[in-house]
Parts: structure tokens; C-alpha cells; sequence
């Protein structure tokens, strides 16, 4: 990362590989915004990287992806403030693996992909402006290989697939029937958290065209960070319900210690700060890319295809579209 310091907003800063990412830019001396759910997280979050020390001290507004009205109103004070943004980093994820029934957003909608998916097309539209404004701006969106049917993760439990988009169509209200994006399927806390990172590919992809014929291209990556288990809990879903903390735990032990399939929370928030700030070669277009496992303690982090559903044009123009109506 050694350029010039790049104004870079980051979601989900205050833990996991968000956290890591924004100590290793703010040392590097980048400018932060840390969008944070409420003012509790904002001030641990900045204690934080005070603590840690390097560059300018961070920005960290409130900004609640579980209430559209509060990620509306966020995004609001930052276009009024009218600092270009050179990175917009869509990183925070949510899961509640376990759960046998729906939780849902300020606004009634199943929270998986409320927080995942809307909250930060939302985020994404209405900071548009700053971007384009920015230095070789970039948009970067944390995805996860389980939106792959194909890939190792996709294939354990059922597998992501949005269908045709009957759930958004519905407005993904549990009340009225529809928890999931499809439809059709009943609900399934594992199954809404692939639909959301299936979501995430098509909403980047569908950022990235739409950029490129207003004439205003920019790189447009989306990312999987394969499976991140920190050392310091038992497990990696931080939303899950308390009953699956044992089964979690000797999944970690299998994954982490004996198969040494996964990733290090350090590791994967240095990558995801290389793509928030690194120079890039290419100046637009959409990249995937995801670290996969090769054998025991060999990962390779490289560009590679999403998913065929991840890849329909058609199906990514839709997501949009339903989504911004949900917006509204």
C-alpha cells in the first residue's frame, strides 16, 4: 500500500476482517469512514485504532443496516459533508446461523438480506456521487464462495438460488408469508445467508454495468475470503443462537486445527485492505475473486468465475430493480 493515503469507506469495521482491515489503512495513513450501527460500536471502534495508533483518526458515524431509514439518513450527512470517496468498501455481513424462524429489519424485511444485500445497495446509491468524485475510485464487495452451488462451501446444506425473485417481489416480509428470495423455500437461517453473498455478486455486477454505460466506469470487485475461523472463539457465525455454540466449536477444531482448511482473521482483513487500496491494473470492469483450498494449509487467493446464477445478466438487471423499489 505504499501511494498516496485514499479516502476509503468501510462497513463493518468493528470486528472480524473489517476490524483488521482498518488498522492496517488507517497505519498505512488512509482516511476512514466506519459506518457503525449504533454510538456504542462507534466508540469501541475508535478506541480501538487509537489505540493501535498510525494515520488521521477514523470517521465512524452511525449507520444501522438493520434500519433503511437510519443507512438513508447516514448516507445523507456523508453527502452533505461532500468528501469524495475513493474506496466504498461493502464489507459487514450478517448471520444467524441455527435459528429456527425469521428475524427481521426495522422495516419488516428478513434480516439476512436486509443487512447483506439492500442496506448496502442503498448505502452504494446514494454515495454514488462521492465516488465517481473520487481518485481512481473503486467499489469493493465482500461476497462469500458459498454462493456457489459448485464450490466447497456452496455445497454443504442447501444451496444458495434466488429463483425468480418471488420473495422480493413480495417485499421478503415473514409476516406475509415470505422469509426467503425465492419464494418459495421455506425458511432456513444457512440457506438466506448464501442468497445474500449470491446477491452481492449480482448487485456488483450490475453496479459495474451500469457505471460503464453512464460513462463513468470504475473497478468493481466483489471477494471471498473462504472460510475465516479466529483463534480467539470456537466459532465464526458471531449472530448465531447460543444452542449451536458446541457443534461450531468441533467445526472449528476440524476445519481449523486438524484439516487446516481455513483462513486467519489477519490474513484475509490484509487482503481485503490490498483491494480497498492497492493500485489496481485495470481502470473498470468486474473481478471475482476468491481464496480457495487447494490441500491442507495451501490456499490460493487468485480471480476466478462466481457462479452460473451469479452470471445471469438478466437475473442481476432484476435483483436491481426489485431491490430499488424496496428502497423507495
Amino acid at each position: 500500500m505504499n501511494q498516496a493515503p485514499r479516502r476509503i469507506l468501510l462497513t463493518g469495521a468493528s470486528s472480524g476482517i473489517g476490524l483488521q482491515a482498518a488498522l492496517q489503512l488507517r497505519c498505512a495513513g488512509h482516511r476512514l469512514v466506519l459506518p457503525c450501527r449504533d454510538a456504542a460500536t462507534a466508540e469501541t471502534t475508535l478506541r480501538r485504532l487509537a489505540e493501535a495508533g498510525g494515520g488521521p483518526e477514523p470517521l465512524a458515524p452511525v449507520c444501522d443496516l438493520a434500519d433503511l431509514e437510519n443507512v438513508e439518513r447516514c448516507a445523507a450527512a456523508l453527502t452533505g459533508l461532500g468528501e469524495p470517496i475513493d474506496s466504498l468498501v461493502l464489507n459487514a455481513g450478517l448471520q444467524y446461523s441455527g435459528a429456527p424462524a425469521p428475524q427481521v429489519s426495522s422495516q419488516g424485511i428478513e434480516l439476512t438480506v436486509a443487512v447483506n444485500h439492500l442496506a448496502h445497495q442503498l448505502l452504494a446509491q446514494r454515495l454514488l456521487p462521492l465516488l465517481i468524485a473520487g481518485r481512481d475510485p473503486r467499489l469493493v464487495v465482500t461476497a462469500s464462495e458459498v454462493h456457489d452451488p459448485a464450490a466447497a462451501g456452496g455445497r454443504v446444506g442447501s444451496p444458495a438460488g434466488l429463483g425468480d425473485l418471488a420473495g422480493l417481489r413480495a417485499g421478503l416480509r415473514p409476516a406475509d408469508g415470505f422469509a426467503m428470495v425465492d419464494g418459495v423455500s421455506p425458511f432456513e437461517a444457512e440457506k438466506a445467508y448464501k442468497d445474500s453473498k449470491l446477491c452481492n455478486v449480482l448487485f456488483a455486477r450490475e453496479a459495474e454495468r451500469r457505471l460503464r454505460e453512464r460513462g463513468t466506469p470504475l473497478p468493481v470487485i466483489a471477494w471471498s475470503p473462504g472460510l475465516v475461523i479466529p483463534r480467539s472463539s470456537g466459532g465464526f457465525f458471531r449472530n448465531s443462537r447460543r444452542h449451536n455454540e458446541w457443534g461450531q466449536r468441533l467445526f472449528a477444531l476440524v476445519a481449523r486445527d486438524l484439516l487446516r482448511l481455513s483462513e486467519s482473521v489477519e490474513n484475509a482483513g490484509a487482503r481485503l485492505a490490498a483491494l480497498a487500496a492497492d493500485p489496481l491494473e485495470a481502470s473498470g470492469g468486474f473481478t471475482y475473486f476468491s481464496n480457495r483450498v487447494l490441500g491442507p494449509g495451501r490456499l490460493r487467493f487468485e480471480a476466478v468465475s462466481p457462479s452460473a446464477e451469479a452470471l445471469d445478466d438478466g437475473k442481476a438487471r432484476s435483483l436491481w430493480t426489485l431491490s430499488e423499489a424496496l428502497l423507495r
